[in-house]
């Protein structure tokens, strides 16, 4: 296929498939493999990373054994996992992901940023990637039907490795961002929030940035992938990596609020990484922008009400002070 393809006929019915092509040679067969494995060993990452935290519990904290800890709902992971904790090579395997134990010191090194630049880049894998699947898919999909006429195309990796890197930078960030945050005393050990008026101000930033006219902007581009790559298809790889970076930009433009709410429930908490990668996914299969407006409405209610709680919690204190 030239990078000149008439759209019309790309989005055409497929014909039949000639017959002798190997499966893992199939567009949609690759982007859905790249999608569940890579997902997957995200979600293992942040698991056994949970794991091992709980079981090593924190100093002067008391969570050894219990990941309650790391923020509301985690008590879930423990109904999970019945509180037991690691033991044998699980526990190698948690120590080694956790080491350094970047949770329980005041300082970040090098080693350190490292490694929550690794836990982040886990967390984009397992919360961005499924959301990014029906625009991976609307490509897979299209570059199905051009090879099923013998054109050529360009894998679905290129586009996957290009919207990857972009949330793989956004990783060096938020682990810089996240050892200032914990030198000033906002994140406890735990790497939950230490602060209730800090979370509602994340939450409360989150919460406005959802009416702004860049996510509105960015949120509707990643609703309708289809036009993207019909109007823009190329049969080049590194076209098509190019097309995933800008898919990446304009994914982080739309969730990069929701993803720094982390910071606001528990970096680790992953009953809140779930929760979020849904409402992210949700929001980029809407077909209007309601439901982000509607996510916004939730996050400013959220973020009052925590604000509020802890200003009259510490009222008192003032008045007789």
């Amino acid at each position: 296929m030239t990078d000149t393809a008439d759209p019309s006929r790309l989005a055409d019915p497929p014909s039949g498939r000639p017959p002798g092509v190997p499966l893992l040679a199939r567009p949609i067969v690759v982007a859905l493999a790249c999608l569940v494995v890579l997902a997957g060993l995200g979600w293992v990452y942040l698991g056994l990373m949970v794991a091992g935290m709980a079981s090593a519990g924190t100093p002067g904290g008391g969570m050894a054994g219990s990941a309650a800890a790391m923020g509301p709902g985690m008590g879930l992971f423990d109904l999970v996992t019945g509180g037991v904790p690691l033991d044998g090579f699980a526990k190698a395997l948690a120590d080694a992901i956790c080491s350094p134990s970047f949770g329980h010191q005041a300082g970040f090194g090098v080693a350190g940023i490292a490694t929550l630049a690794g836990m982040w880049a886990a967390m984009a894998l397992a919360m961005m990637l499924p959301t990014a699947g029906p625009m991976i898919l609307a490509y897979a999909e299209i570059a199905a039907t051009a090879e099923r006429r013998g054109e050529a195309v360009a894998s679905p990796v290129a586009l996957i490795a290009g919207y990857a890197g972009v949330w793989l930078l956004f990783a060096l960030v938020a682990a810089a961002l996240q050892a200032a945050l914990t030198n000033a005393a906002l994140l406890d050990p735990a790497m939950a929030s230490a602060s209730p008026l800090f979370s509602g101000a994340v939450f409360v930033g989150a919460g406005v940035y959802q009416f702004s006219p860049l996510k509105f902007a960015c949120v509707t581009r990643c609703q309708r992938p289809f036009p993207f790559f019909l109007l823009r298809w190329s049969s080049a790889t590194a076209a098509v990596f190019r097309l995933g970076v800008r898919q990446g930009l304009y994914c982080l433009g739309c969730c990069w609020a929701m993803m720094l709410v982390m910071f606001a429930v528990g970096v680790m908490n992953v009953v809140w990484m779930a929760l979020l990668g849904v409402v992210m996914g949700a929001e980029k299969i809407a077909v209007t922008t309601r439901f982000s407006k509607a996510i916004g409405v939730v996050f400013l209610a959220i973020g009052a009400w925590m604000i509020g709680d802890a200003v009259v919690a510490h009222w008192p204190l003032a008045r007789t002070g």
